[in-house]
């Protein structure tokens, strides 16, 4: 069963302030790199290429942002990994504030954007 998506603004419609600031700040980087699909679901937003190679999750203290790469990061940030199809490996780090998607995690996420434009 095929579960439509929400649009962004019904989806923040019961999520915090902060939630919504984490949202733009990720999707505001990611919009400027070219074209983006952003799916808002029940369990989160996913930003699509040809495929999800990000997604936002909520969670109860902070709000787990999901990035896709074909190599490992290490960094103290990654807070957990999990591989995908292919090559392709996927990374937890926990953004409490829009202030976390910070220069480093907006280069992952533009190598992540590049890399799943294939």
């Amino acid at each position: 069963m095929c579960v439509p998506a929400l649009s962004v603004d019904a989806y923040f419609a019961a999520r915090t302030k902060t939630e919504r600031e984490i949202f733009e700040a990720v999707q505001g980087h990611l919009a400027s790199l070219g074209p983006l699909i952003v799916e808002a679901v029940g369990v989160g937003i996913l930003f699509k290429r040809q495929r999800t190679f990000a997604e936002l999750r909520p969670k109860t203290r902070w709000v787990d942002l999901g990035i896709g790469l074909d190599r490992r990061l290490e960094d103290p940030r990654i807070t957990r990994t999990s591989r995908g199809s292919g090559s392709r490996i996927y990374h937890g780090i926990r953004v409490r504030s829009a202030a976390d998607v910070d220069d480093q995690v907006r280069a992952w996420l533009t190598e992540s954007y590049v890399e799943f434009a294939a």
